[in-house]
């Protein structure tokens, strides 16, 4: 089906064309930024959402819960659960009109991937846009119980002796994420090569979706994951492994997932897709909130969304730690963010990491143009244009596209200015 958008440009010509970037400024062209005009409602009443059961989808699961979507002319979006990263990118291939989805709860480089045909059937580059990003911290990084003794936490290097012996008995050792090239993928493979395990040499390195985790643990499916919340919680509340640290203590403030949106469906209807942020940005506002705590966890809880206790959902979500090998933190600043510090905006700095780390290991070629894929797929102005209409304080709106210089826990420090120098002072790695 060769649905036609009114640049004359065809879908399938959109997913089939190489030439991602001309096609993208020609389409936009048709849409400049008047398209935004003050008063213009949506083109649309509905648009098809993916998520995953991670609490970093709140954001999306209390816009359509607390009837924000309809706030703002839009009563007709659907949030539909997805299986697993991989389900919720073939569904974004299909699109909404091909009874997939028009937009999901992304992992940050996951559009990155698809835009640029890494992940997708026969490589067809699939047009993607970043609307916002979603959350900041608040992943874990866990440990199956056997490794109780070394006493690793952000220390990795704990875990090298272990590995090696196990490794000697013709044992293999498995660290699960959950999408290649994605932000657990990313976190899992820097904090083990921070402790001087190769992730590609040293383990194998396996995807199993986030809710599949902790019943994987639990058979000895795997030694080590990454993954969001609940499930780091629930582990521990199962008694079945522990936290070594959280994503927070690797990057203090790092940003998490996105809201991506295919590209067509963003151009063909920008006021409604400047709608559905408005929507999100509030709920976010609302997440924030220390007060709506406890709320969140009952709603996100509900079987039609992620059907898990509360309480696996809420001590993260306060910054209560229990890691599940002695320490217990209460009250820390390592709970999930989701608005204030400029949480929601989509700072083109991070998402310059992002492609920094999948070239380091090997996803995007070292002469990958960073600066012009990020230019493709951030949208930053629509996200600047929407915070306007709802009236977010100038404060609340970041000056820069760039946060500045960022710095892990290991002393490395990353310059968005100039990531070869950052891969340059990396040792483990596949390329720089």
């Amino acid at each position: 089906m060769s649905k036609i958008i009114t640049t004359g440009i065809t879908r399938r010509g959109l997913l089939k064309t190489t030439a991602t970037a001309a096609l993208i400024t020609a389409v936009r062209s048709a849409f400049p930024s008047g398209a935004f005009a003050a008063g213009a409602g949506p083109e649309v009443t509905g648009a098809k959402l993916g998520f995953i059961a991670l609490t970093d989808a709140a954001p999306l699961v209390v816009a359509q819960e607390k009837g924000l979507f309809a706030k703002h002319g839009m009563p007709d979006v659907e949030v539909a659960k997805q299986a697993s990263w991989g389900a919720t990118r073939d569904n974004l291939v299909l699109g909404g009109a091909a009874n997939g989805i028009d937009g999901a709860h992304i992992l940050s480089p996951l559009p990155y991937l698809m835009h640029t045909g890494k992940v997708t059937q026969n490589n067809q580059p699939v047009p993607m846009t970043i609307l916002a990003r979603l959350n900041y911290d608040s992943q874990g990084i866990s440990v199956a119980k056997e490794y109780a003794d070394t006493g690793v936490q952000l220390d990795a290097s704990r875990l090298k002796a272990a590995f090696e012996k196990k490794k000697a008995e013709g044992k293999e050792i498995k660290a699960a994420m959950t999408f290649p090239g994605g932000t657990h993928d990313l976190w899992i493979r820097y904090w083990l090569a921070a402790g001087g395990i190769d992730p590609d040499k040293d383990v194998s390195t396996i995807v199993v979706p986030p809710p599949q985790m902790v019943a994987n643990m639990k058979v000895g499916n795997m030694d080590v994951f990454c993954v969001g919340e609940p499930w780091n919680e629930q582990l521990v509340n199962q008694g079945i492994g522990f936290t070594a640290a959280t994503t927070g203590e690797l990057w203090k403030g790092h940003p998490e997932k996105a809201l991506g949106m295919r590209s067509d469906w963003v151009e063909k209807n920008p006021n409604a897709a400047k709608a559905l942020l408005m929507a999100v940005m509030e709920a976010q506002q609302w997440c924030d909130s220390m007060d709506n705590k406890e709320e969140m966890s009952a709603l996100l809880g509900k079987r039609q969304w992620f059907n898990v206790p509360p309480k696996d959902v809420l001590g993260r979500l306060k910054g209560d730690i229990n890691y599940g090998n002695g320490r217990l933190t209460k009250g820390t600043d390592l709970y999930m963010k989701f608005w204030a510090g400029g949480v929601s905006y989509p700072f083109k700095s991070h998402d310059t990491w992002f492609l920094a780390e999948n070239i380091r290991w090997g996803k995007f070629a070292p002469d990958t143009d960073i600066k012009k894929l990020v230019d493709e797929v951030n949208r930053e102005d629509i996200w600047r244009a929407a915070a306007k209409d709802l009236g977010v304080a100038a404060a609340d709106i970041p000056a820069s596209s760039s946060r500045g210089k960022e710095t892990f826990f290991d002393g490395k420090v990353f310059d968005p200015e100039n990531p070869s120098a950052y891969l340059d002072s990396l040792t483990i790695k596949v390329a720089s």
